[in-house]
């Protein structure tokens, strides 16, 4: 089969995302770098979550699976030891991978299994219209918190970070050239890698719009050398200013599947017998 072009991955459904959501760039910047990367396109599966992002499984013509909410990573670890010759991406959003999905978030990087989680960050249930999600700043007056929310956001680059991840980034929608790079680096990197990619949803985010990004991001640099998990984990911290990049990485760590001896020489999907016979177990029950 040929390789992944930037048409080949263009569905004949067009998108339904409202006018200037941040799912635009993130969905373009992620086909610029699939041809990039020149992936055969029998060697890339995408897995997608429930939400405004899930709803790309669409609008891409590329094999894929679409999960049910939270369930993405659980289904894509299982397809990458089914057959760990794949490439393999899910594309969630904050709400699908920090709240539902957040237990198979953490086992992922536990287990360094390795899989690209791509996560549309846009701190708002988006699809349900704009609902309180894991993300969503302390007092921000959301359809389910009227008063202002409660809880603190949680922080998925360090929380993944402490989890065992061996690649944690952050990408901005606006700033396609970086994205595209930064998507194609998690992808080549062996082992598990988180990207958190921050967007405006103009719709129901009143707050963090891209004037509010644009004042406040801004680049690692090349300065920043990414292999010290203590300063990644300190400069995740920084909230004043949103800093965007690599913070972390570690080729040193083996991937989940590296561990398995039966994984050796073939995968478990080449192992399976061509030709099945249920026929002596069904001769049990006459």
């Amino acid at each position: 089969m040929p390789n992944v072009t930037l048409q080949s991955t263009v569905s004949s459904i067009m998108p339904t995302w409202c006018p200037g959501c941040g799912n635009f760039g993130i969905m373009g910047a992620m086909r610029q770098a699939f041809a990039q990367m020149e992936i055969p396109e029998e060697e890339l599966v995408v897995f997608y979550g429930v939400g405004c992002s899930g709803n790309m499984a669409d609008f891409n013509k590329v094999y894929g699976f679409h999960a049910l909410h939270g369930r993405a990573i659980a289904n894509a670890i299982g397809a990458k030891l089914a057959n760990h010759k794949l490439k393999i991406i899910v594309i969630a959003g904050d709400g699908d991978t920090y709240g539902e999905g957040l237990n198979h978030l953490i086992s992922a990087a536990r287990g360094n299994h390795d899989i690209t989680v791509l996560v549309h960050n846009n701190q708002t249930y988006s699809l349900t219209t704009g609902q309180s999600s894991p993300t969503t700043s302390k007092g921000t007056a959301t359809k389910t918190t009227p008063d202002g929310l409660v809880e603190q956001p949680i922080n998925p680059l360090s929380m993944t970070l402490s989890a065992g991840a061996s690649f944690v980034a952050r990408g901005y929608a606006g700033n396609m050239p970086q994205l595209i790079g930064l998507i194609k680096q998690a992808m080549q990197h062996e082992g598990f890698s988180l990207l958190d990619v921050m967007q405006p949803c103009p719709t129901f985010n009143k707050i963090n719009t891209y004037q509010w990004f644009q004042e406040r991001v801004y680049d690692l640099g090349d300065d920043y050398q990414p292999n010290d998990r203590k300063i990644a984990w300190e400069k995740s911290q920084e909230i004043e200013k949103i800093p965007i990049g690599i913070f972390y990485q570690s080729k040193e760590i083996l991937p989940y599947h590296k561990y398995l001896s039966q994984l050796e020489n073939s995968t478990l999907l080449e192992q399976r017998p061509t030709k099945v016979s249920i026929e002596k177990t069904l001769q049990e029950f006459k």
